[in-house]
């Protein structure tokens, strides 16, 4: 598997220490540059607990792997100040499970807005599993001046492998969840009664159906009913159930079999949400969701409009970027999955809105997580595609298949395979990039 190396570096380590919790930050993007240690909040949280065990279930994601789980995984979160909240997210090793924690209950100064690497070391994590009771807890993203001037260089440097699995997952994520609707919601003694009923084997497949306002489970589907395989995957929102509000359980509007789903809690004061891939052994980086929108010869060069015009925002209003840009509401919507695709978006289902915040990866390497796409763009360019009304042929290595354009359907094995269930083949792109530069050519 092809991968990346990330290279952290802290001023120190992250701790918790006489109700001062201070995250040590490690490169990104700011509003201010890119500075080393990025220093972007200082002031209270003023719901403390929920925080704290938040903020420990993100790094619990982080840290794990649900598919055949083995030890060695290390993966730093990444938070994200937009002025009004701090948005900790996590990508956990298997590339099923997404993880967030949107703390709306700060109470200080944003010094900057951006986005960074935190330290979650294991003492940090001892300290949090111990904080409790109401009283607030003083919070600071990113060294104090103090700090800054009193170290010799960075004391704490990390060098981990970022593969090109779990890079592609982190976008896929967001652009399916983009896609998702609001399936149930239940309020505190009912979410917190569904979510201790399922099964506690970690490989436990279950429906769960909306009745009401609640949820039953059931063996098998039916009207509505959300499919969940592998409900240990689900277990990090247990240690939260003490302060659940309510439960919001999202998925794709309809479609056969199990699919990708998100789970928010409502705590006091934030939100956690947790994606899960269709199935534990299936991540989130071969889902395809994206391709079509980035095989349109625009959507690299809107990218770069409408990457312009973010600026950290909590949420992206399509229709103010739609005029700042002068793009018509499609293709900025487009150019945001390709900015997905970077790391530089993502999606927050409660708003029903994309945010502004960068991943520490490079975007040029957004070909390279899209193979399909770049196999595509290699036979349409090669002159591989025969178009014939709205069917195509492509001729490959392995024989010719025929493609129904509209449809997204190929006689190629993956079609077959897949159904159209994780994106398009490469056939069918290389056939909707040739049909789009024809029609292009026309005009």
């Amino acid at each position: 598997m092809t991968q990346a190396v990330q290279a952290y570096s802290y001023a120190g380590p992250s701790t918790l220490t006489g109700g001062r919790l201070g995250l040590s930050t490690s490169g990104g993007t700011a509003l201010s540059g890119a500075p080393a240690h990025p220093r972007f909040f200082s002031g209270l949280l003023t719901q403390a607990a929920p925080a704290a065990a938040g903020l420990l279930a993100v790094a619990d994601v982080a840290l794990t792997r649900y598919h055949q789980p083995r030890p060695g995984w290390t993966r730093d979160p990444v938070v994200t100040c937009d002025g009004d909240r701090l948005r900790f997210e996590s990508f956990s090793a298997c590339g099923g499970v997404y993880a967030r924690l949107d703390v709306a209950a700060i109470d200080g100064e944003v010094l900057d807005r951006g986005t960074t690497n935190v330290d979650v070391n294991g003492p940090l994590r001892e300290s949090l599993a111990r904080v409790g009771g109401r009283d607030p807890l003083h919070l600071g993203v990113g060294p104090d001046e103090l700090t800054v001037t009193t170290l010799d260089g960075a004391v704490v440097e990390k060098k981990v492998p970022l593969p090109v699995r779990w890079l592609r997952g982190f976008a896929e994520v967001q652009v399916i969840a983009a896609g998702f609707d609001l399936r149930a919601e239940l309020k505190g003694p009912r979410a917190v009664r569904f979510l201790r009923s399922l099964p506690r084997r970690a490989g436990a497949t279950v429906w769960a159906v909306p009745s009401g306002g609640d949820l039953r489970l059931a063996a098998d589907p039916g009207p509505g009913a959300v499919g969940l395989s592998g409900t240990g995957r689900l277990a990090t929102l247990s240690p939260l159930l003490r302060f659940a509000k309510a439960l919001r359980v999202y998925a794709p509007a309809a479609g056969d079999g199990f699919q990708a789903s998100a789970w928010e809690l409502e705590l006091p004061g934030m939100r956690y949400t947790l994606a899960v891939s269709p199935q534990p052994w299936r991540g989130f980086s071969g889902e395809g969701a994206v391709l079509d929108h980035l095989s349109t010869d625009e959507a690299a060069g809107d990218a770069d409009v409408v990457g312009m015009l973010l600026n950290f925002e909590p949420a992206v209003e399509l229709g103010l970027l739609a005029d700042r840009s002068g793009l018509p509401v499609g293709r900025v919507r487009a150019a945001l999955t390709q900015l997905g695709t970077a790391g530089r978006v993502g999606y927050d289902l409660h708003d029903a809105s994309h945010f502004h915040r960068e991943l520490p990866y490079d975007r040029e390497q957004v070909a390279q997580l899209n193979p399909r796409l770049t196999a595509a763009r290699a036979l349409a360019g090669s002159g591989a595609v025969r178009l014939d009304g709205g069917l195509a042929e492509v001729t490959t290595s392995g024989g010719v298949r025929r493609v129904r354009i509209a449809e997204g359907e190929c006689t190629c094995a993956w079609w077959f395979d897949h159904r159209g269930s994780r994106g398009p083949c490469k056939h069918v792109l290389a056939a909707r990039i040739a049909a789009r530069a024809r029609t292009d050519a026309l005009i």
